[in-house]
């Protein structure tokens, strides 16, 4: 929900949002591939008509240039993330003069991860609260101990 928290919030800002998604090598294996997450971003944006989902590989500022972008745009939960965007935004402009805007995310949000989120549904913790719908779907799919939706 962090996520479509800083989606929902930017798309108001920009006339034109492309969420970009990558396959993080610093990660270890992903619960969901790429083409499993586009589509999910895409069923959780659809009410969203200037936000357009798309994957790449290599530099985000490359991928940015391409698409005739002007900024970029970062969510923040907790000031450790910050240290760690901030040195990437720098370098980001150093290298493409394309700014970096932060968003924080809603405070209900803010301790969510992807990992924590994973970690807890795993076992079998109800983490309906904390992914839209359309996810939840799937991660009930991988982890059989979850209960349907339906069961809210």
């Amino acid at each position: 929900m962090g996520h479509l928290d800083i989606i929902n919030r930017a798309s108001q800002y920009f006339d034109r949002l492309i969420v970009a998604t990558i396959r993080n090598p610093q990660k270890s294996k992903a619960l969901f591939d790429l083409d499993e997450r586009q589509e999910m971003l895409a069923e959780v944006t659809a009410h969203l008509p200037n936000v357009e989902v798309e994957s790449f590989a290599g530099l985000l500022v490359d991928f940015a240039r391409d698409r005739g972008a002007d900024a970029i745009v970062k969510g923040l939960r907790a000031v450790s993330d910050f240290e760690y965007e901030l040195q990437m935004a720098q370098m980001n402009q150093k290298l493409s003069g394309i700014d970096t805007f932060f968003l924080t995310t809603a405070p209900r949000y803010s301790f969510l991860s992807s990992s924590l989120v994973r970690e807890v549904a795993r076992f079998g913790g109800d983490v309906r609260s904390m992914v839209p719908p359309e996810v939840y779907g799937r991660l009930a799919q991988r982890y059989r101990s979850l209960p349907p939706l339906a069961d809210v």
